[in-house]
């Protein structure tokens, strides 16, 4: 049976709590150095999730989008330092329309029930 290591790539102060979880922390500055971690972690083998902040990732989520294709690692967003920027839902969507042929989501907000 495998394991796999989790990271989280963003914003250093909006991810330490992560480190309590046992993530792995992979601090950015800017998208630049984001980018060139995610890189380097998405073909690493030991990496089954990885989070990036939408905040950090906005320059480069076509990238993003492409990588869902592969099985391994599953890349999400989680909210940076802006709060959700509507990534995460957008992506979902997508990912749920996909496998059903329906938009299910429609409608759908971040906050609403």
């Amino acid at each position: 049976m495998s394991t796999f290591k989790m990271a989280v790539i963003g914003e250093e102060d909006l991810i330490r709590g992560f480190g309590l979880l046992g993530l792995e922390l992979f601090p950015a500055a800017d998208e630049k150095e984001a980018r060139a971690i995610l890189y380097r972690l998405k073909d690493d083998q030991e990496y089954g999730v990885i989070f990036i902040t939408e905040s950090i990732a906005q320059g480069f989520t076509g990238d993003i989008e492409e990588w869902g294709s592969r099985p391994l690692p599953c890349i999400t967003y989680i909210p940076g330092s802006a709060g959700s920027e509507g990534f995460a839902l957008e992506r979902i969507r997508r990912i749920v329309e996909k496998a059903v042929g329906v938009d299910i989501l429609k409608g759908k907000e971040v906050g609403n029930k």
